[in-house]
């Protein structure tokens, strides 16, 4: 769950699967904007939330797919994904 704790954007587990998440992640505001859009996708892939990202913010196709694929391969190696 994305939650803000003293003005920071953090995800934490909930639930009984939070018991081995030892450790927060504080997200920047673009890796927290993504975050809520993957949960509003539910099943999202990396093209589509990249496509997400070029509509919202000024950056170009590449650079979104760039920058997307890099905070799902971090979520990803967190185990923080389903």
């Amino acid at each position: 769950m994305l939650r803000e704790v003293s003005g920071r954007q953090v995800v934490m587990g909930e639930g009984l699967s939070a018991i081995d998440f030892g450790r927060l992640l504080c997200l920047n505001d673009e890796a927290a904007w993504l975050w809520n859009e993957a949960q509003k996708m539910g099943d999202f892939t990396v093209d589509a939330l990249a496509r997400r990202l070029f509509e919202e913010y000024e950056v170009t196709e590449e650079v979104a797919h760039q920058d997307v694929a890099e905070i799902v391969e971090g979520w990803q190696q967190m185990k923080m994904l389903e």
